[in-house]
């Protein structure tokens, strides 16, 4: 019997049991619909995010750090050797001793021949930040504008990507013009002044002595107060939360010569101030950021990333999430298999008459065998042709609330790309083939005497 007379035997045979087919069908649709968009935001969200690291990051940027603790997901809790470059960061959202870079580190990198701008990454502290015409105090972080990463602005202006901020401007982001109850617009012109504490050298007992003996006990406590100074800025913008950013974390952005006189002035005659996070630097425009940063690594042991890192990480992120998603749905597809092999066995036993006579009239055992795995085929391309279809419906449908809700400008979260949906439609017809493979076997091997005694 010819495979194609086979393939429309199992679509009649199913056209005569709609109710308990489409049932059946039913139950692969709802994996292949929860496939469809799980699919579509993947790939959305890959594109987004590819889209905007290749926008908003310069592709030559790279991040330096001496300890690689501070780029790994854990770290050792165990005890560690002393050592005069160790430090802790708060940068790194756990208390533990890092590995900082230092004046020497930095001078090594700013001497190589294949990178650019390398900038310290200074831990700034404020004692108090004030707002003009704002009677409060408020504790606010603070850091230095990164150029190699692209702002966006709710009030006032940004500069564009590789561009400094002036020396005497500053950036304030949305979150603190919310807590202030202003608008962006009213804060932008006005000025910004940070009240630096000066790290100083505790005196000796002699020192103390010395200022009692020579001004009594207010010269004690001249001794004994620290030094602040007045850091003032114009806000020359108000930036939004940035789109790269998992988990909000505002900040206070000045230059770096700007972060660099603070640090100088706060860690003066501090070992502290020789002491620094990481570096960032610009690979050379002729050199592959990513050999310089194999370079570097071989070079000093740093741990270096690069922008394309960071693509990795958020395509990870995205990764975790559509698999959890994608194991929902295929809870679904394995429900369909049982009633796919459920709905098979029930139809032999109601045709065992019928496989009999085909069966006395010549019909071969594959053959029989083949007209219930093209009946289970049929089931799968229905039910995954339902889903899918109801897939796209609704992805188009929610594409524009969605990109409104999020703000995702001209870009689309649930994207669907036609070779992923056929595959998914393949493997979907695969699996129902696969789940009537027992019930094709029992219908194959009846007898054909027995099965035409049965009423």
């Amino acid at each position: 019997m010819k495979t194609i007379d086979i393939m429309r035997r199992a679509g009649r045979n199913l056209r005569q049991a709609k109710g308990r087919t489409f049932l059946t069908s039913l139950a692969i649709a709802v994996g292949a619909f929860t496939l469809t968009l799980s699919l579509a935001a993947g790939q959305g969200a890959r594109e987004y995010a590819d889209n905007l690291l290749k926008n908003n990051i310069d592709p030559r940027a790279l991040f330096i750090v001496k300890d690689a603790k501070i780029t790994s997901t854990s770290a050792s809790s165990s005890l560690q050797e002393y050592s005069d470059d160790l430090g802790s960061s708060a940068a790194t959202g756990r208390s533990v001793a890092i590995k900082m870079m230092t004046t020497d580190d930095i001078k090594k990198l700013e001497g190589r021949s294949d990178i650019e701008q390398v900038i310290p990454i200074y831990q700034l502290q404020a004692k108090y930040v004030t707002f003009q015409g704002v009677d409060k105090k408020y504790v606010a972080p603070i850091t230095y504008f990164d150029s190699s990463t692209l702002v966006e602005a709710s009030a006032g202006t940004v500069p564009a990507l590789g561009v400094q901020i002036g020396d005497d401007e500053i950036l304030v982001p949305q979150e603190f013009v919310d807590t202030l109850n202003m608008r962006a617009e009213e804060l932008v012109g006005k000025k910004v002044t940070l009240i630096v504490t000066q790290s100083t050298a505790t005196p000796t007992t002699d020192q103390i002595t010395q200022a009692f003996m020579t001004g009594g006990d207010q010269a004690v406590k001249e001794l004994l107060k620290p030094q602040t100074k007045e850091f003032s800025y114009m806000v020359r913008g108000v930036i939004k939360p940035s789109a790269m950013a998992i988990t909000s974390n505002p900040r206070l952005h000045v230059s770096t010569n700007s972060a660099k006189a603070i640090n100088d002035y706060a860690n003066a005659g501090s070992a502290e101030g020789n002491k620094f996070f990481g570096v960032t630097a610009l690979a050379k425009s002729d050199r592959n950021p990513e050999t310089v940063k194999q370079a570097i690594q071989k070079d000093y042991g740093y741990t270096v990333q690069t922008a394309k890192d960071a693509q990795s990480l958020l395509f990870t992120f995205v990764n975790i999430l559509q698999g959890i998603v994608a194991g929902f749905a295929m809870l679904a597809l394995v429900a369909s298999v049982f009633g796919i092999i459920n709905t098979q066995y029930i139809s032999v036993l109601e045709r065992t008459s019928q496989i009999g006579l085909m069966k006395a009239l010549g019909m071969r055992r594959r053959d029989i065998a083949k007209l219930f795995r093209y009946e289970a085929a049929w089931i799968g391309f229905i039910g995954g042709s339902l889903g899918v279809g109801l897939g796209l419906a609704v992805g188009w449908a929610a594409n524009p609330v969605i990109t409104k809700s999020l703000d995702l400008g001209d870009s689309s979260l649930l994207i669907f790309v036609w070779w992923q949906l056929a595959i998914l439609i393949v493997a979907l017809i695969i699996v129902a083939i696969s789940a009537g493979w027992l019930p094709a076997r029992k219908a194959a091997r009846l007898d054909p005497i027995e099965a035409l005694r049965t009423e």
